[in-house]
């Protein structure tokens, strides 16, 4: 298999930290996605990655796509679970996780693509209004770092990944148990090291 994917994407990140979980087998394939690449444009019409081209030459996107076929190729290590209740929790965890990723990626683009006399602060604060209230959901409602993992586990992984590259200093505030859970997390996952989001 091969995927396309970006090392600083938390969506990539949370993809590749599932394939390793699951024991995939997973040609990594670095994308400057500041960049037009035919490569990734003749898989995904859409050009955003991650995007995983299946060994039998099936293109998946988004991630969450990805995230179940992941899924579907290991019987031990399942990302989400068989019983629907705890699969409904974990994929609304994946889903709050990746929508407060939509919501920083946005800022962040604001920035890098405008210069500040031009960027729409209502527009970067009503994104970050999103990212807070998501945040303080999530110190209040934690899943254990030290349980079986599932794509929960590892959109949140990705989601704080993401914000100590590109935000730090400026979403810890009182958030005290989102703030310890990266290094609980990692001693579950050593793996989350170096494929957390990094530049």
């Amino acid at each position: 298999m091969k995927l396309f994917y970006a090392t600083t994407s938390p969506f990539s990140a949370k993809v590749v930290m599932a394939a390793h979980h699951v024991g995939a087998d997973v040609d990594i394939v670095p994308v400057d996605i500041t960049s037009v690449s035919e490569t990734l444009l003749a898989a995904n019409p859409l050009g955003k990655i991650p995007t995983l081209v299946t060994d039998d030459g099936v293109t998946l996107y988004d991630s969450r796509t990805i995230m179940h076929y992941l899924d579907s190729l290991s019987d031990e290590n399942r990302l989400y679970p068989r019983n629907l209740e705890k699969r409904a929790t974990v994929a609304r965890m994946e889903a709050l996780c990746d929508g407060i990723c939509d919501a920083l990626v946005l800022v962040v683009y604001e920035k890098r693509f405008r210069t500040p006399e031009t960027w729409h602060q209502p527009w970067v604060d009503r994104q970050w209004a999103k990212a807070r209230r998501g945040l303080d959901y999530l110190d209040e409602n934690l899943p254990a770092p030290d349980k079986r993992l599932n794509a929960g586990h590892f959109a949140l992984a990705s989601l704080l990944g993401y914000l100590m590259l590109r935000f730090p200093g400026e979403w810890e505030e009182h958030r005290v148990r989102l703030t310890r859970w990266p290094a609980a997390f990692q001693k579950t996952f050593p793996a989350f090291r170096t494929l957390k989001p990094h530049i």
